[in-house]
């Protein structure tokens, strides 16, 4: 048998050949985190709890410290944001605490982004950043304060600085974890915020001192 008829004879008919389904586009909503979202939260953070330095936690968290973190978000009026696939999934979400207890420190917050590991590396990360910008703004705040790893943590300093944070500080040998030292590097943004000082009044008496 010549080579070309045997290779004419190994392709099957149209028919019979398997379909390949394609490739579905990647899509989702941002939007305020709800209750329901904190088990998808949970599960996102503790993975990078238990497999990297970009985070300083060493124990994971527990659905309850969860949701204790985000009824006080929710009583301070922070914005606390998710990223949902169509089916519901979360698959990233973002967040601001305050930065300080201190009551004079009320316009200044600190910012917190993390993926689900199949949402990497698809523009996601600067959704939910540019996002939770904006709904800071919305809110009067002045200050967003980023405290990043100075290891492992390379694509989330680029992001920021590409989003016009600005590197203030570094910290050397701060943490330890994994058996390694750890520093950190603090990014600041100065924010335009669209409501006037007075709307964080609230802030005062749900958990920030007045020492």
């Amino acid at each position: 048998m010549l080579e070309e008829e045997y290779q004419k004879r190994r392709v099957l008919p149209r028919h019979l050949r398997k379909q390949t389904e394609p490739e579905r586009p990647f899509s989702y909503e941002i939007r305020p985190a709800t209750l329901e979202d904190i088990p998808d939260i949970r599960e996102i953070y503790n993975y990078y709890v238990r497999n990297s330095v970009v985070t300083f936690d060493e124990k994971a968290w527990s659905h309850k410290r969860w949701r204790e973190k985000f009824e006080h978000l929710q009583k301070l009026g922070l914005p606390f944001l998710v990223a949902v696939a169509p089916t519901g999934q979360v698959l990233g979400y973002a967040l601001v605490s305050p930065w300080a207890s201190k009551s004079a420190y009320r316009y200044t917050v600190e910012n917190s982004v993390y993926l689900g590991q199949a949402a990497t590396g698809k523009g996601l990360g600067r959704a939910l950043l540019e996002a939770l910008i904006e709904a800071s703004e919305q809110i009067g705040l002045r200050q967003l304060v980023a405290v990043i790893s100075d290891k492992g943590a390379e694509a989330s300093i680029a992001l920021h600085e590409k989003l016009g944070f600005e590197e203030v500080g570094r910290m050397g040998k701060v943490g330890y974890k994994f058996d390694r030292w750890l520093g950190t590097i603090y990014l600041q943004k100065q924010l335009n915020p669209r409501k006037k000082p007075g709307i964080l009044k609230r802030m005062l008496g749900a958990g920030a001192s007045e020492e």
